[in-house]
């Protein structure tokens, strides 16, 4: 897909080809950043800051949204 990265989500020790999520380079470089350690929005939107010339209140939206939707498609798991 043009301009899109692909994660085919996991079950154990095979891939499930029936779970697949289509990521934006922000929304992929926001994963690889973040993956694998606990973070909050305010990280998120820490790193939105840093990386994009982008004022706090809009970083803050997007951050929110983003781990809604991560969360949705089981990519990160909030709690």
């Amino acid at each position: 897909m043009a301009g899109e990265h692909i994660v085919i989500m996991q079950d154990g020790t095979l891939a499930d080809m029936t779970k697949v999520v289509a990521l934006n380079e922000t929304a992929l470089w926001l994963y690889n950043e973040l993956r694998e350690r606990e973070f909050s929005v305010d990280d998120v939107a820490a790193k939105l800051t840093e990386r994009y010339d982008v004022d706090a209140d809009t970083a803050m939206h997007d951050a929110t949204e983003w781990v809604k939707s991560m969360t949705k498609e089981g990519l990160i798991v909030n709690g």
